[in-house]
């Protein structure tokens, strides 16, 4: 009987059926139904097919992996307009933050103002009657400054408002830097001596301070270089301070005067207790008082707020008793407890008086004997 398998004739002579039987016994149990058949039909691709992603020859290197990257690109296609677009709104949002930055933070445009340099007045005032010695205490209680505040304390600040264009922070600061200004140019002891000069420095416009510099180095009386239009400096030849605690009178004003500049005006009032350089610190009664008057006007623009510093426009300085003969310009000459009437300026100066200095006709005044109030007549200039 034929097996399935067998040729329809059945099996051919001469051959031997032994090995056949064997071998359809052994494929028997293998049978390949007719859905096994269809499903293992070969797929041709097309040659469209054949260069997709199926069958890429070249690697591609994607932006994003690294350039040294050996993995093949996998992506779909559309894949690379995805990237381009990702792109695009990256370098979008970088440029609405930066955009945003700089409105919210707009940039302060550099200052293009001018910084003048230093004008300054100095006048000496000539002792009208022999000066009076005595202790600091008794001097200064028998004085119109026997009301004035000590150091610091006299230099006070005004009602702070803002103005059109500067805050009121701006303008606190302003008037902060003009105290300090004040207070080292006029109290610092070093200053007063002529051991030091950094502590005003410090405090000036850059642009200022070959002007300072030359000043504190070779002074004169031209109006642009003396050293007592900046500061407060006594002459070590002839008198010391022999009281610390100055007494201090004055007020500081503001206004702006441009869209990018403040101005500070002070005038005050310092009264000194000195004594000769070469007499001894113990004597109770050889001091006598020194009195200036200082009218400074500083302006501040917007650098000069930011790095706390200053630019001094214009000094007017009445001090005295001094002698109209010597030149002030490097450094205070008083004229000491004792001594009587010098030379006889053009007109009386009281530097006491509240209000604007009386600027006298010449580079000499007199200085007239206060009142108890501070408040002498001041006689007209011829």
């Amino acid at each position: 009987m034929a097996v399935p398998g067998d040729p329809p004739e059945g099996t051919p002579e001469g051959i031997g059926g032994g090995d056949e039987e064997f071998r359809s016994d052994e494929y028997r149990s293998v049978v390949f139904d007719e859905d096994f058949v269809r499903a293992a039909r070969l797929q041709e691709f097309s040659a469209q097919e054949r260069m997709g992603e199926h069958a890429r020859a070249v690697r591609s290197r994607s932006i994003w992996s690294g350039a040294g990257s050996s993995r093949p690109r996998t992506s779909t296609p559309g894949r690379g307009a995805r990237q381009g677009m990702l792109l695009v709104l990256l370098i979008a949002v970088a440029f609405a933050a930066a955009v945003y930055m700089g409105l919210s933070n707009p940039a302060v445009p550099p200052s293009t103002s001018r910084t003048d340099p230093l004008s300054s007045t100095v006048v000496p005032l000539a002792p009208s009657t022999a000066v009076p010695g005595g202790r600091p205490v008794d001097l200064y209680a028998k004085s119109p400054a026997a009301e004035y505040r000590v150091g610091a304390a006299g230099i006070t600040l005004p009602a702070v408002r803002r103005t059109h264009h500067f805050t009121e922070g701006q303008v606190v600061t302003a008037l902060s830097i003009a105290k300090d200004y004040l207070v080292q140019s006029s109290l610092d002891p070093d200053v007063l001596t002529g051991a030091a000069t950094r502590p005003v420095r410090v405090l000036l416009d850059p642009d200022q301070l070959a002007q300072f510099d030359r000043s504190m180095t070779s002074p004169s009386g031209d109006g642009r270089h003396a050293s007592t239009g900046w500061l407060v400096r006594f002459d070590p030849g002839t008198a010391v301070v022999a009281d610390t605690r100055v007494r201090v009178s004055g007020t500081l004003a503001f206004e702006e005067v441009s869209a990018d500049v403040l101005e500070v005006t002070g005038d005050h009032t310092f009264v000194y207790a000195v004594r000769p350089a070469t007499g001894s610190p113990a004597a109770a009664d050889g001091a006598s008082l020194f009195t200036v008057r200082r009218e400074l006007r500083l302006r501040f623009d917007r650098e000069d707020l930011a790095a706390r510093r200053a630019e001094l426009v214009s000094a007017y300085v009445m001090a005295g008793p001094q002698d109209c003969s010597t030149d002030p310009a490097e450094g205070f000459r008083p004229v000491l407890a004792g001594a009587g009437p010098t030379t006889v300026g053009p007109a009386a100066s009281d530097p006491y008086a509240t209000g604007t200095p009386r600027r006298t006709a010449g580079l000499c005044g007199v200085l007239a004997p206060p009142t108890a109030a501070g408040t002498a007549p001041v006689s007209p200039a011829p």
